[in-house]
């Protein structure tokens, strides 16, 4: 396919434009991922420097021995009222004997 005078006047110029066109769409591209490479970055590092709120250990420690606490007069409570209950049966108290025969 040759070309003649009339059309390269047209066509060089146009390629010219598409040239341009194209260099500009992959330095956006390429400028795209600069900045989403950088904000990640950014992001790891803000992560990595970030303090983890924590619990201290005193707290945690306190917290347990009440839980302990709560459980062991729970256990107590039931031994006590477990004893109330055996204590109150008695062979022939609070029975009704009928005598009339």
């Amino acid at each position: 396919m040759s070309l003649k005078g009339l059309e390269l006047q047209i066509a060089i110029p146009k390629t010219y434009d598409a040239g341009k066109m194209v260099e500009q769409h992959q330095q956006n591209v390429i400028q795209q991922q600069y900045n989403a490479n950088e904000a990640l970055k950014k992001e790891i590092e803000r992560k990595q420097l970030a303090v983890v709120d924590t619990e201290k250990t005193d707290k945690i420690s306190d917290r347990e021995k009440k839980e302990k606490h709560n459980q062991h007069d729970m256990s107590k409570d039931k031994k006590q009222q477990q004893e109330k209950e055996q204590q109150a049966k008695h062979p022939y108290k609070g029975n009704i004997i009928d005598f009339s025969g």
